[in-house]
């Protein structure tokens, strides 16, 4: 299955370093980002899952719950955490899913076999309230992840869905925004009471809404 953007996830049920989980149930009405990762043990992988535990009162103001992913076992995680929380000085207090069975790596599509043979590439899914994907990327096995970008584009998505607005290349949270071109010159002054500067008629940029 290949999931695009804007389609709903799918659910499943599935053990984890904290009991099982039911995906639908397990998120609510909250953001998630899903994380996988080749195996336990791996380098890369325990600075990124140090990294998440760090940034927890991050995801938590944005309503976000993290959820990682390996295809090892409960036990194989449960000594891999200990791992992760050594290295990091951290509390790994988030789920990591536990798919020996590769439910979940086959039905969200991170097997790729020519990149790591029937291991999970290691991939990130936001996935808003409404169970719908809203972005993926996808990481080759030498790379670490950039949370500050995930984040970011959190940010992003949950302001752009509630205000006319699109947001520029390397937007940061407080920056100008682009008003969206299906908002006419008269729209958007109403709409943007702090008023607007119109570099073209197709970019027009406003100081952040919701500041």
């Amino acid at each position: 299955m290949s999931l695009k953007l804007g389609d709903v996830v799918p659910n499943f049920t599935q053990a984890s370093s904290m009991g099982e989980i039911n995906f639908y149930d397990w998120a609510g009405d909250s953001w998630v980002v899903l994380f996988s990762h080749p195996a336990d043990y791996t380098p890369v992988c325990t600075t990124e899952l140090g990294e998440v535990a760090r940034l927890r009162s991050e995801f938590e103001k944005r309503n976000v719950k993290t959820l990682a992913l390996s295809v090892d076992s409960v036990e194989s995680h449960l000594g891999w955490i200990k791992d992760i929380e050594e290295v990091n000085n951290v509390k790994v207090d988030y789920p990591i899913l536990a798919d020996e069975d590769k439910k979940v790596s086959e039905l969200y599509d991170m097997i790729h076999p020519n990149s790591l043979n029937n291991l999970t590439v290691r991939t990130v899914f936001i996935i808003d309230p409404q169970k719908k994907l809203r972005l993926t990327l996808t990481y080759p096995a030498s790379t670490g992840r950039n949370f500050a970008e995930i984040l970011r584009v959190i940010d992003s998505l949950q302001l752009t869905d509630n205000y006319s607005v699109a947001t520029p290349v390397n937007w940061q949270d407080g920056q100008e925004c682009v008003i969206v071109p299906s908002i006419n010159d008269e729209e958007a002054k109403e709409k943007f009471p702090k008023g607007f500067n119109t570099v073209k008629p197709y970019l027009r940029l406003t100081p952040q809404p919701n500041k």
